[in-house]
């Protein structure tokens, strides 16, 4: 399996941090995004995707760059790719090692991998340190994540208000850097934290926004009046 470690993206979402892409294979075809609407497909994240079996390196190489990251120094795992593993699975030993090298570091991930050996693979990096948030694909599903005890985070409908609800009454706060001009993840790091009380949405982005829009919409947050 391959990875390619970035030291600086250029992305205007995350800010100047280090991010990481890994190989197609890891994602799950069960994700509803899968080869479809996911935002990885997007014309220039899909070429450095596509890119990582060549330029990428080895896990080694990989905790090694991370173990060379600054104390505290927050980085993102996977702009585009999941855990490692291939499709559904989860390689519990390749994931220990990149939870070894963060230690001292605020890495975080996303992952679709919902397996019983998922959560309990996502919930041993993040009770080490490396944050991995549940991705829920509407508001109800984001309810079933949320108790796993891991931090979730959902993608909404393009016009959920910054402050939402779920059908169980959990908190939805729509990703700062989707609402903000001047908001990063550098400058939030709310998805690194996974003591938040909160449920990060993310508005459907991208060039198939409308598919990805309409599969939030299964269940629409709630709007509560002021």
């Amino acid at each position: 399996m391959k990875y390619y470690f970035v030291p600086f993206s250029r992305n205007v979402k995350t800010g100047p941090i280090p991010v990481t892409y890994s190989e197609r294979d890891t994602c799950p075809p069960s994700c509803p995004h899968y080869r479809s609407d996911c935002y990885a497909e997007d014309f220039h994240t899909r070429m450095s995707w596509d890119k990582v079996p060549v330029r990428g390196g080895d896990l080694g190489d990989l905790c090694r760059s991370i173990a060379a990251l600054g104390d505290g120094q927050m980085w993102r795992f996977n702009i585009a790719g999941d855990l490692p593993g291939v499709g559904e699975s989860v390689d519990v030993d390749a994931l220990k090692a990149i939870v070894t090298a963060n230690v001292g570091r605020r890495g975080f991930t996303y992952t679709h991998k919902k397996s019983e050996n998922a959560i309990d693979a996502a919930l041993m990096a993040t009770n080490a340190g490396f944050t991995v948030n549940l991705s829920a694909d509407d508001a109800g599903e984001a309810d079933a994540l949320a108790e796993t005890g891991l931090p979730v985070c959902a993608i909404v409908p393009r016009d959920c208000p910054e402050l939402a609800y779920t059908p169980a009454g959990r908190t939805i706060v729509v990703c700062p850097a989707q609402t903000r001009d001047n908001i990063t993840c550098m400058t939030c790091g709310l998805c690194a934290r996974a003591d938040r009380n909160v449920i990060i949405g993310f508005r459907a982005h991208g060039t198939r926004a409308a598919v990805t829009d309409a599969k939030a919409r299964r269940v629409i947050p709630i709007a509560k009046a002021a």
